[in-house]
């Protein structure tokens, strides 16, 4: 008989928390213990017997969520943005003293985004350009994206490492915003646009040359393999992991 892990979904009102909520419940590795929404108690998930926590909430409360999480000696797959380096330091901190117990931040769950992300920072050390651009519906309530910022992220420490300059702008005079913003260096670009869901493309170019990286979601069930990847595996990488390609084996 298959050893089912329980797990809890916070956020299971939400798009995303609805998704996981059927995604848990079609496992049959995982037992769905909880499922809960905006002001419900975090005490339930005690009650309930959760060792593993998926937060799909908003960045006002996903801090707090975790931290209850890990108090209570339970693993957290965490796809809320809003972690920022104060977070994350002050994670790293609470983990220390809650051995064995797993925490995975992902700014984004689909596969595919998470290989292409990788792949392209790899491919950036050889190109002299790199621009990425990033496309959501326009209920999304940050930009840049946090895939599109760990993308950035990603591209610029690997052209540190090979000692590429930066990529070449002539540009002296612009609208405000025209050339997006700028991550590590890296030029990210938002659009919000009624029909998207989210896409992501990384621009390379070179004389004569360009190569792009495109990822496309176009149901937020893509998201979901990846979820239940994280659930599977955090509790075997214990203390904190940001980005889901922590997790796979991309032989880069």
């Amino acid at each position: 008989m298959i050893e089912q892990l329980p797990v809890a979904v916070l956020g299971a009102n939400g798009r995303m928390g609805a998704e996981a909520v059927k995604a848990v419940e079609s496992a049959p590795d995982m037992k769905l213990v909880a499922a809960l929404g905006r002001g419900d108690s975090l005490t339930s998930l005690t009650d309930a017997g959760a060792r593993f926590v998926v937060d799909l909430t908003v960045p006002e409360s996903t801090e707090a969520n975790v931290r209850f999480a890990v108090e209570n000696g339970m693993h957290a797959v965490v796809g809320t943005t809003g972690w920022d380096a104060g977070r994350l330091e002050r994670l790293e901190s609470l983990l220390t003293g809650h051995e064995g117990v797993g925490v995975l931040i992902a700014p984004n769950f689909a596969l595919g985004s998470v290989l292409a992300s990788a792949f392209a920072a790899k491919a950036s050390k050889y190109f002299e350009s790199v621009e990425v651009i990033e496309l959501h519906h326009p209920d999304k309530v940050d930009a840049p994206s946090g895939t599109a910022v760990r993308t950035a992220q990603l591209i610029a420490a690997e052209r540190a490492s090979a000692g590429v300059e930066p990529s070449p702008d002539a540009t002296t005079s612009e609208l405000a915003g025209a050339r997006g913003c700028e991550v590590d260096g890296i030029r990210v670009h938002s659009v919000r646009l009624r029909g998207l869901v989210a896409h992501q493309e990384v621009l390379l170019g070179g004389p004569g040359e360009q190569l792009t990286f495109r990822h496309d979601s176009f149901d937020r069930a893509s998201f979901m393999p990846g979820v239940l990847l994280g659930v599977r595996n955090v509790a075997q990488h214990p203390g904190l992991t940001v980005g889901l390609d922590g997790y796979l084996d991309l032989g880069l």
